[in-house]
């Protein structure tokens, strides 16, 4: 499929995981794609099988407004136009609210949300003219709670509400705006969890598909909600979670397994 034929993307935090996959997904669909990061190296790797002319690349810091700024406007320079910008970069501290340092809380909330509300400001009025798209990578953590996660769980909470108050206020502009909302994803970020098989046993009893989720599920989704096959969806928070928040969150248990156990 070639959906993004002739479309300009930026997509942030695309230097690995789902920023890296989705960028992917997006050149492999005909885009001219933004990566933007922090590290140059790992944006460059991800840029090197692609035609030069279809990609490039723009170091910089997702919670710094001017770098923000300046980065749209590079690749509007460039590309002449923007028609989808996904807003994935994001870091995690972990703590609850009597541990956390201020620090550690000022740098999550500067990249998770107020990195989502600077490129979606300096983004808008490029898309109103290309009645373009924004997709913001949430999470599963942002509509609920963690143990021990109470700032990046304030952030993702936040960049969900945000969503759909964007897709409100931008509907009339012709500008879409939707978010995924992930679960334990096989990333960078998640590396330290993937090797402990009691912490991935404890999600697999909460997951109705067996998990993880890796990179591409999530990029899959936000290509969909991007593309003209999404023109009517907007406001939306998809979890893509495999089946965790259809769960209420009591346990399995063999003594259920017979219906006739209820009323006995």
């Amino acid at each position: 499929m070639q959906r993004f034929a002739d479309k300009v993307v930026i997509v942030t935090g695309a230097g690995s995981g789902i920023g890296k996959a989705t960028a992917e997904r997006f050149l492999g669909e005909g885009a001219f794609v933004t990566l933007v990061g922090r590290t140059k190296s790992k944006l460059e790797a991800v840029a090197k099988p692609y035609p030069v002319d279809k990609v490039t690349i723009v170091e910089a810091d997702i919670s710094n407004e001017d770098d923000v700024a300046s980065l749209v406007a590079q690749t509007t320079k460039k590309a002449g136009r923007l028609d989808v910008l996904v807003n994935n970069a994001g870091v995690v501290a972990q703590g609850d609210v009597g541990s956390l340092s201020s620090d550690d809380w000022r740098k999550v909330m500067a990249t998770d949300l107020d990195g989502v509300f600077y490129a979606s400001r300096a983004a808008i009025p490029h898309l109103k003219a290309s009645k373009g798209s924004i997709v913001n990578v949430s999470s599963v953590s942002g509509t609920g709670g963690d143990w021990g996660m109470a700032a990046y769980n304030a952030a993702k909470g936040a960049v969900t509400n945000l969503t759909r108050a964007m897709a409100m206020d931008h509907g009339k502009d012709g500008i879409r705006v939707n978010a995924v909302c992930p679960s334990l994803t096989r990333t960078g970020m998640t590396e330290d969890m993937m090797g402990d098989d009691k912490v991935i046993a404890k999600f697999n009893e909460r997951f109705a598909l067996q998990g993880p989720g890796k990179p591409e599920d999530v990029a899959a989704v936000i290509a969909f909600l991007a593309s003209d096959d999404a023109r009517f969806v907007t406001g939306v928070n998809l979890p893509v979670d495999g089946g965790i928040s259809a769960s209420n969150g009591q346990p399995r248990s063999k003594a259920l397994k017979r219906a006739d156990k209820m009323t006995e």
